[in-house]
């Protein structure tokens, strides 16, 4: 007896328009969901813009509103004691000019000093405009138009972590602006860095877009604490970061966007300028604590020491990444330490 032959067995048609209906269903309940996100993401950023409103002033640049904050004695000089001696102050990743204020350190060097603090691309109350690539060396350039245009002449520039390479890219093309160098906790070559490609992907178009409108603000929120006693390791997180930084300016998605770009291009900034150090004429002065556990102290601080012949390194012992937190006094004795040695060459050149 031959075999029956079957055509297959298909759902009713009824019960295809309900497997339709659900999974568009589905669809529209995670798109609803996705927008809800991104408006709370929205308005919760707007009220912490709010409740940390800039403290400072803005400077138009090139078309980009730019925010800093400008304290102490204004005048300039070449007073024996470095007193007329500019100081700018740059902030590392994921910070913004008021991690100066909350660290304590604008505030000691404005005592005698005039210290700009900027607030760089993305960070704090300045934006980042799409259409530019903040890559170091276009930070750079920003700045030295700025200080041209706030009339600040050969300042001492301290950067700290990322902003390092925006202070030697500013020094190597722009000499005759910079008075001298000041680099806290930097990193000043390339070497391997397996976490730079996952914490880059928040800057990826489209799906960065909707990692940082949807869920990235609340798990960087719950990843925060972690990081910050690994940003201040093997010291403790000071009373005065718990108290005053700002960070919830850090959980914005325009900023993590920031933070994201800045990661994608520490690398390929470090590798455009690491073969020019010998350039540097300027006195340079390295600080860096020696268990740093962002960049190997080593690896370099100590590398870029012996790169440069005529530069200084303060080695602050059993120290972290954060030390205009934790070593103020130090981080303040090596920028007067820099102050001196810029003054001395003033006059030398003007002799």
């Amino acid at each position: 007896m031959p075999f029956a032959t079957h055509r297959p067995l298909l759902p009713p048609a009824s019960y295809r328009r309900r497997a339709s209906r659900s999974s568009h269903g589905l669809l529209a309940g995670a798109a609803a969901a996705l927008a809800a996100a991104a408006l709370a993401n929205h308005l919760v950023a707007r009220r912490s813009e709010r409740r940390h409103p800039p403290r400072g002033r803005f400077l138009e640049v090139e078309g980009l509103k730019l925010h800093y904050m400008d304290e102490g004695p204004t005048e300039q000089g070449g007073a024996q004691d470095g007193g007329g001696m500019p100081i700018v102050l740059l902030h590392g990743n994921g910070a913004m000019a008021e991690d100066f204020v909350a660290s304590g350190l604008l505030h000691r060097l404005a005592r005698h000093h005039r210290v700009i603090a900027f607030d760089r691309p993305g960070f704090g109350h300045t934006p980042r405009p799409r259409g530019t690539i903040w890559s170091a060396r276009a930070q750079a350039a920003l700045f030295q138009k700025a200080l041209r245009q706030l009339d600040v002449r050969r300042p001492v520039v301290v950067g700290h972590s990322w902003a390092t390479l925006v202070a030697l890219t500013l020094a190597l093309d722009h000499p005759r602006d910079v008075g001298a160098l000041v680099l806290l906790s930097g990193y000043y070559h390339p070497t391997a860095r397996l976490d730079l490609p996952t914490m880059s992907i928040p800057a990826v178009p489209l799906l960065g877009d909707i990692m940082r409108y949807t869920f990235l603000p609340l798990l960087t929120w719950l990843m925060l604490p972690r990081l910050v006693r690994w940003l201040f390791a093997p010291s403790p997180v000071t009373a005065r970061f718990r108290q005053r930084f700002p960070a919830a300016l850090s959980l914005r998605p325009s900023q993590l966007r920031a933070s994201a770009s800045d990661t994608a291009l520490m690398i390929p900034g470090t590798a455009a300028i690491c073969r020019r150090y010998g350039e540097l004429a300027m006195p340079v002065v390295i600080v860096s604590g020696t268990q740093d556990h962002v960049v190997d102290f080593v690896e370099q601080a100590t590398w870029l020491h012996d790169a440069i012949d005529h530069s200084r390194l303060h080695a602050i012992a059993a120290d972290g990444h954060m030390i205009h937190y934790t070593a103020p006094e130090q981080v303040e004795a090596a920028i007067a330490e820099a102050v001196a040695a810029a003054v001395r060459e003033r006059a030398m050149s003007a002799a």
